[in-house]
Formats: structure tokens, sequence, C-alpha cells
């Protein structure tokens, strides 16, 4: 197969052999665990249990609120002790809700009912999928039941099963695919009958040689048409965009999505759970985590969703001079806020840092304009000047140039020798101008319902002079005619009170000029002697111009 070369990249330290030398290990169930509702994007799962209820594994504790949205499951057997808010592992910082299981130590699965997916309405299984709580484990945790709609978009014709992992110390995917190729096969058949893509190919990276031949052998046991392909290792090769480059040759538009060149990417993760809920009914309350870096016993595990990581690394063998832990790599991933947070769908590496591992980041400095950031983004695109938009908030700039289309891959700030920590600037450019679309977006909204508002006023005042005058034309029309005679009663009855009221009118005398003096009085009299007079003046007839 002719492979592609896709712009930028770059070669960090892999790290993996760490971690890779050893199979998976067994989940263990801790203590407690914690569920946050916000795993993946999109709307949160909502809760439908309540404090005190006993549940058992794999049983649906939330439910998908929503298109966009997937549902959870108790990743172990259990009393809900809590739900309300909870350390959770984001770069804010902030809590959100969470539903607490303490556990009862028995794993207790429910009952579990597989899917017979070939005899199964499309539509409906990607209901199944959503509510098994199916999301991409490769690092967007986008829900899966949308990712496998064909509908309203352009035609699918290939599949690519992503095996890349890129990221220097991350071998979950690596182990995976060592191990347990036979489901990711599997789940890649559900996926291409959902999307009806004519072509499959996996893209792995040459690094790994066992997982390539993993899935090659476990391709021609169980009949798979499927095209294992080694890929050069450079990072970000494992990013959507780029796989697709490589594997073939098609370029995603700008501000646009594989899709728009009739390609889909899955995680093989995302595979994997998909073959065990639908092939076993098991929902995904669990996924592969590499634990590595400053830890005993480097290697990967099978981790219950809402393990605390302090826990996971108490398991792995923690070590003196522990700083803190990388949830991710160590180029797209982020700080921890706490030790004890909990395991997510989307944790793929624990990675445990020391100041030997992780020195502290040296201070940044001024951007000499070295452009050394420029060939290496993976983008096409200019990061010293999305730097210098972001940092002077000159915004629409920044959109100009594409900010939007960054990966945030880390790259540029990987080769900057000014140490400026480029992504984070580009983050905070983002942030800022979804903030303001929601900003114009909810004046909009309110715009819109105060002339909403006043056209309903309107409407409902003509709506009632309609229907007075209706009502009075309906009263005209039912009213009995009147005679003559009877008419010219009803108007000498009308002339009569009009002559009473006029002889009150008359009859009545100001009682403003009772006891006047007498030098009022005659005030009073040469006012009404000139009155007079006017009236008379105005009665004569008025003599014709003299020409």
């Amino acid at each position: 197969m002719e492979l592609h070369r896709f712009p930028g990249g770059i070669h960090p330290e892999e790290h993996k052999k760490e971690s890779s030398s050893r199979p998976i290990h067994a989940a263990f169930v801790p203590r407690k665990l914690v569920v946050p509702m916000r795993q993946h994007i999109g709307q949160p799962a909502k809760p439908i249990v309540r404090v005190g209820d006993h549940v058992l594994k794999g049983q649906m504790i939330a439910e998908a609120d929503g298109y966009v949205s997937v549902a959870l499951h108790a990743p172990s057997s259990g009393t809900v002790t809590d739900i309300g808010l909870s350390k959770v592992p984001h770069p804010s910082g902030l809590p959100d809700l969470c539903i607490t299981i303490s556990t009862d130590g028995r794993d207790e699965w429910c009952e579990r009912t597989p899917v017979d997916w070939r005899n199964t309405d499309p539509a409906a299984l990607r209901g199944h999928v959503r509510d098994f709580g199916i999301a991409g484990l490769g690092g967007a945790v986008f829900p899966s039941s949308i990712k496998l709609d064909p509908a309203g978009g352009p035609a699918i014709h290939t599949l690519i099963l992503n095996g890349g992992e890129c990221e220097p110390w991350i071998t979950c995917d690596d182990r995976l695919m060592r191990e347990r190729a036979e489901d990711i096969l599997e789940g890649a058949r559900i996926m291409q009958h959902l999307i009806g893509a004519e072509k499959l190919i996996a893209g792995i990276e040459d690094n790994k040689p066992e997982a390539i031949a993993a899935m090659r052998t476990a391709a021609q046991k169980i009949g798979v048409a499927i095209e294992v392909v080694a890929m050069p290792t450079i990072y970000p090769g494992g990013g959507g965009k780029q796989i697709t480059k490589t594997l073939t040759g098609l370029d995603t538009p700008s501000g646009g999505r594989t899709t728009d060149v009739g390609v889909q990417v899955f995680n093989v993760g995302t595979s994997y759970a998909l073959s065990r809920a639908l092939n076993h009914g098991e929902p995904l309350v669990s996924r592969i985590v590499t634990v590595t870096g400053h830890v005993l016993r480097p290697q990967n595990y099978e981790v219950l969703i809402g393990t605390p990581m302090s826990e996971l690394l108490l398991h792995a063998g923690e070590r003196e001079g522990l700083t803190g832990i990388i949830m991710g790599g160590p180029m797209m991933g982020f700080d921890v806020p706490a030790m004890d947070v909990p395991v997510v769908k989307a944790s793929n590496c624990v990675l445990a840092k020391s100041k030997e591992l992780f020195p502290p980041r040296p201070p940044e400095m001024p951007c000499i304009r070295c452009t050394q950031c420029v060939p290496v983004c993976p983008a096409e695109l200019q990061p010293q000047q999305l730097y210098w938009f972001a940092r002077a908030k000159d915004l629409g700039r920044a959109q100009e140039y594409h900010l939007f289309d960054c990966i945030e891959c880390g790259c540029c700030s990987y080769v900057c020798p000014s140490h400026i920590p480029l992504v984070d600037y580009y983050r905070y450019a983002k942030s800022e101008i979804w903030a303001r679309e929601k900003e114009k977006r909810l004046a909009d909204t309110a715009r819109e319902r105060h002339e909403f508002r006043l056209f309903r006023l309107e409407r409902e005042k003509k709506e009632k002079a309609e229907r007075l005058a209706a009502k009075a034309a309906t009263k005209k029309a039912e009213a009995p005619a009147l005679s003559t005679a009877e008419q010219d009663a009803k108007k000498k009855l009308i002339q009569e009170a009009l002559a009473r009221a006029q002889a009150r009118k008359a009859a009545v005398t100001p009682k403003n000029v009772d006891n006047l003096p007498p030098e009022k009085q005659a005030e009073i009299a040469e006012v009404e002697a000139r009155r007079a007079k006017i009236r008379e003046i105005a009665k004569q007839p008025v003599e014709p111009e003299q020409h």
C-alpha cells in the first residue's frame, strides 16, 4: 500500500518500553468509585439512581441526556452513597456532578444481554451503542453512536482503525492489540456494517511490530477483510487528519472533518469496547490505562471507571519524589488538580511526574521570530502569527489564520527555543472566541424572544378587535328590526331627552358671581357689553371688496 507524508511532525523520546513489556494486569476493585456525569463531548448524562440504592456492575446509573450524549453504568456492585459535586480530572480544576458508589467487593454483574447486530435495525443498533455508554477512547471521547450514523453527510468509503498511539509514554493500545486483537476486529465488523464502508484499514506505527503481527494473525483467523498497515513513527501521526493523509493521501479541508472526504476514524480501544458491548452485553465500565513514569511497576491495567488515580499509583508502586500526575501524555495531556481524581473514559494514561523525569519548565522568554515552529506544524499553520494574535487578543485575525484547525499537538511548543507555551495561548484564544459566540447567541435569543413578544401582543390585540367586531355584527344581525312608528317614537324620546338636558343646563346659573362687590359687577357688565357688540358685528353681512 502506498503511504503518504503529512506535513510537519517531530520525534520526541518515546519512553514506550517502560510499560509495553508487561501484559495487561487485571482490574482491582477499589473501596470507592466516583463516576463523573461529564465524560464525553456533549451533554452530561442524567442520574437515574438515588442515594442508598444498591447497584450491580453494568447497571445503568445515568441515562443519555439528548442526542450528543451517552449513558453511564456502575463499574462494580455496591451502594450509591452520594450524588453531588466532586473533584474530576479537568484542566480547569473545577468540580463536577458525580455519582459515588461504595463497593461491596463482590463485583457482581447485572444481567448481560448481547445484541444480534446483524439482524437489528441500524437506528436501533446505534441506540444500543449509546445506551451501552460507548464513546471514543482515543482522546476526543465523542459519542460513538453519532460517528456511526452515516445519514446527513458524505458517503463513507473507508473506515480506519487507529492504532498509531504516537504520544510518548502511552502503550495501552499497543498492549490491547497484542492481547485482544480478535475483539478489536469484531468491533470493526460492526462499525463497517453500520457506516457501510467498502474498505477497512488498520494503521499502526512501525515501532509496534508485535501489535502489527497480532492484528494480521487475528484477521486471517476470523476472516476479516482488513489491510493492516505499518506507518512511519512520527508524532502526531495518530491524529485523525494525519492518519487519514498517511493511509489514503486525502487532505481534510480547513475547518472540516475526515468524513468530508469519505473517511471515518475510530480508535482500536473504541472498537474493542463496541465488540464487548454488542457481542457480550458488557457496557463500558472499564478501560486499559497505561500507568507509567515515576512508579515501581510501569505497565498497563484494566481499570474500572471511577477508580481514584492515587490508588492506581499505589497499585503500581508509588515512589518517593512524586510531584504530580499527568492524565494523557506529556504532549497533549494535562496536570490533574488532585491525586485522588477518578479515572474516566478519556484516561488512556496516568503519568506519574518527578523532578528528574519532568523538570520545571524554563522561564518563558520573548519570541525571537525564529520560525522553527512553522515547519513542524502538522496543520500547516503559522504558529508564530497565531501566538501574536492570541497575546494581543486580536481574535478576528487569529480566526483568519485558521486558529481552529490547530489540533493542540504541542509540536510548536516542543521546538520553541524561547520556551513559550504556545498551545496555552491558542487554547486561551479559542476559549475567548467560544465565550463571545455564546454571549452573541444569548443576545440573539433574547432579541428574538423580545420581537416575538411584541408580535404576540400585536396579534392578540388584533384578534381581540376582530372578536369584538364579530360579536357586534352578530348582535346587530340578531336584533329584531323596528317598525317606522317605533323608530319615530324612539327618535321623539331622544329629542325630548336632549331638550330636557338643554333646559336643565340653561336653568343653572353660575354661583361664582353671587354677592360680588359693585366694581366687579361693573367690570362684568362692561365685558358682556363688548361681547354683545362683537356678536352684532359678526351678524352683519360682509361687504364685497372694492377693486
